[in-house]
This record gives C-alpha cells, structure tokens and sequence, in this order.
C-alpha cells in the first residue's frame, strides 16, 4: 500500500479562523460539509497576519472540526470528528491545496455512515473544491435577443 504524501498539515484552533471559513466556498455531501478558504497568502503575498512565523504559511494546509449539538451529546459528537480527522489524515495531503483552511463539519449521519461511504464524501468535496471557479459562457450576441422597436 503506498504512503500518503507529508504535507504540512495544521490546526484551525481560534473561533476568528472557523467564521473566516464560514464565509468561504463549501462543499455539501451526505455525511460531512466541507468548507475551504483560499489565505492568499503565498511567497508573493507573505504570511497571514496572526499565523506563527516559523510556519511555512504558503505551502500548509490548515484544517479544523466542527460538530453542533444537533449532531448529540458529547460522546456522538465527538465520535464524528474523530472520523473526520482520520478521513482528513487519509484525503487532505491528496486532494487539498496548499495556503488553503478546511472546515470539516459533521452532519448527523456522519457516525452512522460506512467508512468507504464517509471516505468517499471527503474525497468528492475536497476535489470539487479544488477545481478552480468558472463562469459559464455569456451569450455575446445580444441583437438575437433585443427586441425591435417600431
């Protein structure tokens, strides 16, 4: 079986970074929304303000989790990132992008969901968020569309 890539891979630990995520692109699956923010904050652009200075900001992927009590008590809770971890340890070093934060947030079936089912959301989510935005094609003719006035 072959090795995972090491990347560095850090932790979102301040409420400041979850709601940053918020506000960014996600992805929705059956057992996890996964959530990824762009820092721009590449050799050309330097280091977040806040990030730890002996970090190499442009080349580490950070990633938190998020379970709300609608998911259950504590131990439900906790059991559901404790998958999301294992399957971020598996997928994000193969499909997440560099100088990028990830929020994985649990959704109710994500304790009950079978492992190669839980896998396969992440991995779905990680590559849809990777694929660069694109703006569907505008029609340029618009004389085909305006009406004549008589």
């Amino acid at each position: 079986m072959t090795e995972a890539p090491r990347s560095k891979i850090g932790r979102l630990k301040v409420r400041a970074e979850f709601l940053k995520a918020a506000k960014a692109p996600y992805q929705a699956r059956g057992g996890v929304v996964v959530q990824a923010r762009d820092r721009g904050d590449g050799p050309e652009t330097g280091p977040e303000p806040g990030l730890e200075s002996g970090l190499e900001s442009g080349t580490e992927m950070r990633v938190g989790f998020t379970a709300t009590k609608k998911i259950g008590g504590a131990v439900k809770r906790n059991r559901a990132k404790r998958r999301l971890r294992e399957a971020a340890r598996a997928l994000l070093p193969l499909h997440g992008l560099p100088g990028h934060d990830y929020v994985f947030v649990a959704r109710a079936t994500t304790i009950d969901r079978d492992w190669a089912g839980l896998l396969d959301d992440v991995k779905a989510a990680l590559i849809r968020l990777s694929r660069p935005k694109t703006t569907p094609p505008s029609n340029t003719d618009t004389a085909s569309r305006e009406k004549t006035v008589r």
